[in-house]
């Protein structure tokens, strides 16, 4: 295998096919760091098609990271509702307040100062220092991974061996046009080189390819078995009075940090009933919907009832409206169980 020929056929492959993205620069065009810094947050763990709207919708309303810098918290979760991992929201604001405060509003150009930012790791502050700023830097997303391990048919389980896959990485980036060899590779696993269905007969890298040539790409990466996530139950409830709705506030620490929510109980291991239910009152089943985060698989059960003084600190809110709250989706969908069950009496 010819190192060097498989970062410039990938790269003569991405002048011609490269996709037309809104944080991605044009040809010839210098990248906007604020806008590749945002969008690497954005595609964190999500895809290309859910980050669009998104993406627009926050570059208009905030079109520079001091404009973020200064908005309010609260209104940047719920532009964010909906888009999941909300950690990462919670580190945007941080991150564009340090840079606005401490960086002059300039993000740091090298990827140890990227590193030194909320909620920026390796990955990310790799993808930035090249895509903004044409530093060579290893950048290994899951389209990278996929295609890297193709390439070398290497058969080490992931992600153990994680370590050595990024030394295969750094063997084929050139010392040029880093950024864009990254995004080239994220394009040909995204849109050639695909998890189900890689289409070798169009790769711009099939001479290049043991998995290919051993017959099998679909093998890699080879994957470690994955455990099952631990189930925990809880319960949502519907508080509602004269057409609105009680919500409450998360703890801006944990799941769901800072966001609207309907109040609910603990999520435990066991089905916990109607503890810390926020009124008393005649509780009226509504279903329940299924969710899964990172660490564990969670089954809400939604319950609705009429209140007037619910415990602790929330708002009433238009049932006519709710879609405006900006509630994460676990919510929205309890949410919408609940309006259903509401309609039906």
């Amino acid at each position: 295998m010819r190192v060097d020929a498989i970062a410039e056929n990938l790269l003569c492959w991405y002048d011609s096919h490269r996709r037309r993205l809104a944080w991605r620069a044009e040809p010839g065009e210098a990248s906007d760091p604020y806008k590749v810094w945002l969008s690497e947050i954005m595609l964190q763990q999500t895809t290309v098609t859910a980050v669009r709207p998104y993406f627009r919708r926050f570059t208009e309303r905030w079109p520079t990271v001091a404009d973020l810098a200064a908005a309010d918290d609260a209104e940047v979760m719920s532009a964010w509702a909906g888009l999941g991992y909300y950690a990462r929201a919670r580190n945007l604001i941080a991150c564009a307040r340090s840079v606005a405060t401490e960086h002059g509003g300039e993000f740091p150009t090298s990827e140890a100062g990227l590193r030194a930012l909320p909620g920026i790791g390796d990955y990310t502050a790799a993808a930035i220092a090249a895509i903004a700023f044409g530093r060579r830097a290893v950048v290994i997303d899951a389209n990278v991974e996929r295609v890297t391990s193709r390439l070398f048919a290497f058969a080490r389980p992931l992600p153990a061996a994680r370590s050595e896959l990024r030394c295969l990485v750094d063997r084929i980036t050139p010392d040029q046009r880093a950024g864009d060899f990254a995004q080239a590779m994220m394009d040909l696993g995204s849109a050639v080189c695909s998890a189900r269905s890689p289409e070798c007969l169009i790769c711009p890298l099939t001479e290049s390819c043991g998995a290919l040539r051993a017959g099998s790409p679909q093998a890699f990466p080879v994957k470690a078995p994955r455990r099952p996530k631990p189930q925990r139950h809880g319960t949502a409830f519907w508080v509602e009075r004269d057409g609105h709705v009680w919500l409450v506030r998360r703890p801006t620490r944990g799941l769901l940090g800072g966001m609207r929510a309907l109040p609910s109980g603990p999520w435990s291991n066991e089905q916990p009933g109607l503890a810390q239910a926020p009124v008393a009152t005649k509780w009226r089943e509504a279903g329940s919907v299924e969710h899964i985060f990172t660490h564990f698989a969670l089954s809400l059960r939604i319950v609705v009832g009429n209140g007037t003084s619910p415990a602790g600190e929330g708002e009433w809110w238009p049932v006519g409206g709710i879609e405006s709250a900006g509630l994460p989706t676990l919510f929205a969908r309890a949410a919408a169980r609940a309006i259903a069950a509401r309609n039906t009496e």
